[in-house]
């Protein structure tokens, strides 16, 4: 599997990641957001929600209300699974109702519930390296997300890394 890797040591850097994505990615993706606590999932989302004409203070962790809809050029929901545990209180928010929508779906820890996603996604995984530093690592399944890889080819180090 091909993989995109960006180095990321600023906020300036992230929202220019953010904004590609937002061009980058086709209606109706679903994007798996995974990173310890701290790694800037949240800020990358505010990113693409400002490029998709969304202010970006109005988007916060929906930590507390788990699902949260932007309206803006291009439609955000945005879930945080991190207080969830089971399968069936992940199912009960009706996620495939927001998968199958025009919009961008992005889901925050969501390698908690990687076997409840679609098999054709996206996956960001953010690793912190130092207080400033990131590596955004971007991989993709499914031909839906294609063109989308070939956007990120000029961008990002690829890895084909397992």
């Amino acid at each position: 599997m091909v993989k995109y890797i960006f180095s990321i040591f600023s906020f300036e850097d992230m929202d220019q990641l953010g904004a590609l994505l937002a061009r980058a990615l086709p209606d109706g993706s679903v994007v798996a957001l995974i990173g310890t606590l701290g790694a800037g999932k949240t800020r990358l989302t505010q990113a693409i929600a400002a490029a998709c004409g969304i202010v970006p203070t109005e988007v916060t962790s929906p930590t507390f209300v788990l699902i949260q809809e932007y309206y803006g050029d291009r439609n955000l929901y945005h879930f945080d699974l991190y207080r969830l545990d089971r399968d069936m209180e992940f199912q009960n928010l009706g996620p495939d109702e927001y998968f199958e929508s025009d919009g961008i779906t992005l889901l925050e820890w969501a390698d908690k519930f990687e076997h409840l996603l679609p098999s054709e996604r996206v996956t960001i995984q953010i690793d912190i390296l130092s207080p400033t530093t990131r590596q955004v690592t971007i991989s993709a399944e499914g031909e839906k997300y294609a063109a989308f890889l070939d956007s990120l080819r000029n961008f990002g180090e690829p890895s084909d890394e397992e």
